[in-house]
């Protein structure tokens, strides 16, 4: 396939909102994709060119694009960063100059999709002396050979700017309809997915030699695997009555590591399955001196621990460890612990079919005695009294609550629900919960802070059926100056001049923001509201947090995917005024 031919489907699914129309535009793509070129489309999809845990970054800035951008049109460089500025995309600029230059190559003579694939992955891992000066002339060569409407997707991929509104789940089900013409397969592929984390796999795999190939497809050492997910119930009574008698852990508040060993090789990823080895080379080396075994998955929580007090530190503390810069000075300073509580694979076994039980006497028996790798302590309660004295315990000692787990269940990669149920300590107000938000954008401030160019927050949680993120609440008050100041760093780069594909909301702000930066959020209680959309599917009215507060920025180890679900809210909905467990 031309890669103008995908430029074409890139501009139909950018100027699609409905996820129905998103899916046929990808089945018609897909359909139409030789199977040596699916893993790349779907890299392309996704603005990158690999999957997300394999740090391959292109390394050019607006700047170096628009060099790029001059030297393929023998323009002025100046002239291109203006078109940049006026516009605020560096693609829209490129395809302006494009127009102008006159240059129009013939169809037959313009590359195809792995050409510019393999372009954009030579560009990206050149490196040493003058190469920013062959990544800029590779990246025009390129531009050169294209037409206008090619060279403004193009140039958007190196900056990280395509986003065409289409989520994972979504481009699984385009595979299952270019397939078989509906979503019959999706669950066969979402489970491969949740277990290998790699859409380009699924789909290659997938043409290459069909559904029972993906079938087939399972953990392997050094693909992270989708972690497993809590659900939430407001009391040890509630707890108990789902479960039956549950293995007891306290919950930290920390990093969720998953640690992959093989032989003498460690890599840690974290729980939005980046690559995390380097920013903690003392887990790493644990790793080495404590797992009895060549080959092992196992999950756990790290956290910053002050060896003169001997206190576990917050979550803001343990996420100064992520430095990429004075790693050892930052280590010594801020030591990290990593309390172990599941394992999923042992010496070429995948055990993630084994119930908890069974998993837990793995885990103790696979991490020997050592002072940063602890397995986590856990009871095994029948009573609702013995829950509670858990959880009044990791209360006292500052920790978030408790985690219950079901014996006899499995480890269900990437799946929400009762087999984890979280329990943690009763705020004042009818919620019992904090729930994970993500910014979808933000009304200009008025007075004071109108220097922090933020006044409020337009904030939405994940709709995971319709792979959307739809409104939820405004968030105003509780923030400090500094908190104002980070929420708009942290928004800038994700600015969008139109309402993002995967948003939904009747309420405009004044700047939409794609849905990329995750925060915690404490509110008084969940109400029904005609103004935002979480959970409204044609009904009157939808459902809106009271009395919002912003409490942490989890953007560092959550995706956009991981805040709470729609479905979660109409369930702490139906919860509130539950009597809580006692603190």
């Amino acid at each position: 396939m031309l890669f103008s031919e995908l430029a074409h489907y890139f501009s139909r699914l950018e100027e699609t909102t409905k996820r129905n129309a998103l899916v046929e535009i990808l089945a018609e793509l897909f359909s139409k994709t030789p199977e040596d070129e699916v893993a790349s489309t779907t890299y392309l999809l996704q603005g990158r060119l690999a999957p997300f845990f394999k740090p391959i970054e292109i390394g050019m800035g607006n700047n170096y694009v628009a060099d790029a951008i001059a030297r393929a049109f023998d323009a002025d460089r100046t002239v291109v960063l203006q078109r940049f500025d006026r516009l605020g995309d560096i693609g829209a600029a490129a395809r302006e100059m494009a127009e102008e230059s006159g240059k129009a190559p013939r169809p037959e003579d313009t590359p195809d999709v792995r050409a510019v694939f393999d372009t954009l992955t030579n560009i990206a891992t050149t490196s040493g002396a003058g190469s920013i000066e062959r990544k800029v002339g590779d990246l025009a060569t390129m531009l050169a050979q294209l037409d206008p409407l090619s060279c403004m997707y193009l140039c958007r991929i190196p900056v990280g700017k395509l986003r065409l509104g289409v989520g994972d789940p979504t481009i699984l089900d385009g595979y299952s309809f270019a397939k078989v013409g509906d979503k019959s397969l999706r669950k066969r592929l979402e489970r491969a997915y949740n277990e290998t984390s790699d859409l380009g796999l699924i789909g290659e795999t997938l043409w290459r030699e069909g559904i029972d190939a993906v079938d087939r497809l399972s953990i392997q050492i050094g693909n992270p695997v989708r972690p497993a997910l809590a659900e939430r119930l407001p009391s040890a009574e509630a707890i108990l009555t789902k479960l039956g008698p549950a293995a007891i852990e306290k919950k930290f508040d920390g990093f969720r590591c998953q640690i992959h060993k093989l032989g003498d090789e460690v890599r840690i990823y974290s729980r939005n399955l980046e690559e995390m080895t380097g920013a903690f080379p003392e887990i790493a080396d644990a790793t080495l001196a404590q797992v009895a075994a060549e080959t092992a998955i196992f999950e756990g929580e790290a956290l910053a621990y002050n060896p003169l007090s001997d206190e576990y530190l917050p979550f803001q503390e343990t996420t100064r460890r992520r430095r990429k810069h004075n790693v050892a000075d930052t280590a010594l300073e801020l030591p990290l612990r990593l309390f172990a509580f599941d394992v999923l694979y042992i010496d070429g076994d995948n055990i993630t079919p084994l119930t908890y039980t069974e998993r837990r006497e793995r885990l103790q028996t696979l991490i020997r005695p050592g002072d940063t790798i602890l397995v986590s302590e856990e009871i095994v309660a029948n009573e609702a009294s013995e829950l509670i004295t858990v959880f009044n315990d990791a209360v006292q000692g500052g920790l978030e609550g408790i985690m219950a787990k079901k014996l006899d269940s499995p480890y269900q990669a990437g799946a929400r629900n009762y087999n984890w149920v979280k329990l943690k300590r009763a705020q004042s107000g009818e919620l019992q919960d904090t729930v994970d938000c993500v910014v979808i954008g933000y009304i200009y401030g008025r007075g004071k802070r109108s220097a922090f160019g933020v006044g409020a927050l337009l904030v939405g949680v994940y709709d995971q059926e319709r792979d959307i993120f739809p409104s939820i609440t405004k968030i105003g008050t509780g923030l400090t100056d500094a908190e104002w100041r980070e929420v708009r760093e942290r928004c800038e780069p994700y600015v969008s001049a139109e309402k993002p594909a995967r948003v939904e909301s009747l309420l405009q702000p004044s700047v939409w923001v794609e849905p990329e930066v995750v925060i915690e959020v404490l509110a008084d209680e969940i109400t029904r509201s005609p103004v935002h959309s979480a959970g409204m599917n044609g009904e009157k009215q939808g459902y809106a947090l009271r009395f919002p507060r912003l409490i942490s920025f989890r953007d560092l180890d959550k995706r956009p995917e991981d805040a709470t679900t729609v479905q979660e809210i109409v369930e702490m909905y139906g919860k509130q005024g539950a009597k809580p467990v006692p603190a």
